[in-house]
């Protein structure tokens, strides 16, 4: 064999394990995302729990919000479906907007009821602590998690978008993924 053809084989050796070590860095980045969604049940379910015990607190204390309680209920029963969704593929962008819109709406309704709350306190009474407490340790948990998906997110994300490895992304169907 000549010079030439020895230098197009360790050329072409060198692309492959390129190839081989770029796809593997994009593998266990999008397996970091799997990982941090993971993160993100714990305080969901936490959340839910605490918002469901100071809902039923609430509804005997303030009858006539009913709409209110029902609209909380409603947004976290959509907020822990996009979780499921999200959880199915989590470097999917459009799951990831799928549950911060789910999110937003929970939010927009659980801030109704904490104003309720505080308009009505002498109604509500004072055995709400725990409650409270108990969705804001979620609520920090919550936000922490998040925090550490979306950092997943960003190093995936550049990952993807840098070049030569953007070639071997699209490639091989490796994408941006949204943050939350």
């Amino acid at each position: 064999m000549t010079t030439q053809q020895w230098l197009l084989i360790a050329l072409a050796a060198l692309a492959v394990f390129w190839a081989l070590g770029a796809h593997n860095r994009l593998v266990a980045l999008r397996n970091a995302i799997v990982g941090a969604c993971a993160q993100l049940d714990e305080p969901l379910q936490r959340r839910a729990a605490a918002l469901r015990a100071l809902v039923e607190a609430l509804r005997t204390a303030l009858p006539d919000e009913g709409s209110a309680f029902d609209a909380v209920e409603a947004t976290q029963a959509r907020l822990l479906a996009a979780a499921d969704t999200l959880r199915a593929r989590p470097a999917l962008a459009a799951n990831a907007a799928a549950f911060s819109a789910a999110e937003a709406a929970s939010r927009a309704a659980q801030a109704r009821v904490l104003a309720l709350l505080e308009q009505h306190r002498e109604r509500a009474g004072d055995g709400l602590a725990p409650q409270l407490a108990s969705l804001r340790e979620a609520e920090q948990r919550l936000d922490f998690a998040r925090q550490l998906f979306n950092e997943a997110v960003r190093r995936h994300n550049e990952a993807v978008r840098q070049f030569p490895a953007r070639l071997l992304a699209a490639l091989l169907g490796f994408a941006a993924a949204g943050t939350l």
